[in-house]
């Protein structure tokens, strides 16, 4: 796949995690709890990942294969998930989509150029340079701008 495609990608994930939080945001306020929107987003989820699942999966891994997986990789991304997406559901009505999705990619873009420039969670290391400190930085700019009353 090339370079181009998977930035398509990258970009269309973008775009439907906006519309899930939009969507289900709507969900929590009408069921008056956003963890409850969260707990049905998350078993619709489940399905669709599954029958995913089933029509990608080109082999099983086996027994010898999930054993050697660390306890913590089984629960850990769930956990963070179910927290960061239960925030997204009961701030976005407080601040609006685009104020949320902006901060929270703020977010996502200062822990994960951490992350990267430290090789956390045994990916590749991205050394955080001076042009990375420029995006960073300019993104900063396009939150506040983004939020300025």
């Amino acid at each position: 796949m090339n370079h181009l495609t998977i930035i398509f990608f990258a970009l269309a994930g973008g775009v439907f995690l906006s519309i899930q939080g939009g969507l289900n945001a709507q969900l929590g306020i009408l069921l008056k709890n956003p963890m409850l929107a969260t707990l049905v987003a998350y078993l619709f989820s489940t399905v669709f990942a599954f029958v995913f699942a089933l029509f990608s999966l080109k082999s099983v891994p086996t027994i010898h294969q999930v054993k050697e997986i660390p306890y913590y990789l089984w629960f850990s991304g769930a956990l963070f998930s179910v927290i960061g997406i239960s925030l997204y559901y009961y701030t976005i009505p407080k601040l609006g989509i685009s104020s949320m999705i902006s901060i929270g990619l703020f977010g996502q873009i200062l822990f994960s150029s951490i992350a990267g420039h430290f090789a956390w969670f045994g990916l590749p290391p991205e050394p955080i340079d001076l042009r990375r400190l420029a995006g960073i930085s300019a993104l900063v700019i396009g939150v506040f701008l983004l939020n300025k009353k």
